[in-house]
């Protein structure tokens, strides 16, 4: 399993950044290795990509988001197991900060020499400074979904379902337990069948301070 944490500054408000961030079907024109991101729901995305040549598919469930503040989520059925956060902090005016963490576990011997190498790392740096690009060349964002998502609806969908695992508990802590050493890996219960699309009509987890956004 592979724990990284990155930071960037955008020269964009946080409403903006927020807003871009909440799109999530835009995901491949920023970011390495997605082919397709198809929203499901308010809660649930299915996910293509193509890593080193090698193709995958995976269900994402977000457990909780809150405007303007964060988005956390975890996958909950395919190829790939991985949770993660995404954090979105004012700056001076005009400027946010966004800090992105994840665990992130593949099968196989690939998904451990990437691990290995250090290629998680360099792709989630590379995806924030695309993302940076894309929204800095925008100014707005293409779209936005203000709703809220809280832990307490997705542990009962889970509970509901009858599935669960130490990563779903460990998304609901929130970052501060993405900070501790992960233990072993479950593999994720089988998501619930979604029913049809609905629009993402407009309608906590805290992170420590930092010093600073990371560097590559």
């Amino acid at each position: 399993m592979s724990k990284v944490e990155r930071t960037i500054d955008v020269d964009v408000p946080l409403r903006n950044v927020y807003d871009q961030w909440t799109q999530f079907e835009e995901f491949p024109r920023f970011m390495e290795g997605v082919e397709d991101v198809r929203q499901i729901d308010d809660r649930h995305c299915h996910w293509r990509t193509k890593v080193a040549g090698v193709r995958r598919e995976f269900d994402t469930e977000i457990v909780d988001q809150l405007p303007d503040q964060h988005i956390a989520w975890r996958t909950t059925g395919g190829d790939v197991r991985q949770m993660g956060v995404v954090s979105f902090q004012p700056l001076e005016e005009g400027h946010t900060r966004v800090r992105l963490m994840m665990d992130m576990g593949s099968d196989g011997m690939a998904g451990k020499a990437a691990a290995a190498l250090g290629i998680l790392d360099r792709r989630v740096q590379g995806d924030l400074k695309r993302f940076k690009g894309f929204i800095e060349a925008r100014g707005d964002a293409t779209g936005g979904w203000r709703g809220r998502i809280r832990p307490e609806e997705a542990d009962s969908a889970r509970r509901a379902g009858g599935t669960g695992s130490s990563m779903d508990t460990a998304a609901e802590k929130g970052p501060e337990a993405m900070r501790e050493p992960p233990g072993p890996m479950e593999t994720p219960g089988p998501m619930e069948t979604p029913g049809p699309r609905t629009a993402r009509g407009t309608q906590t987890w805290r992170l420590p301070p930092d010093d600073g956004p990371d560097t590559p």
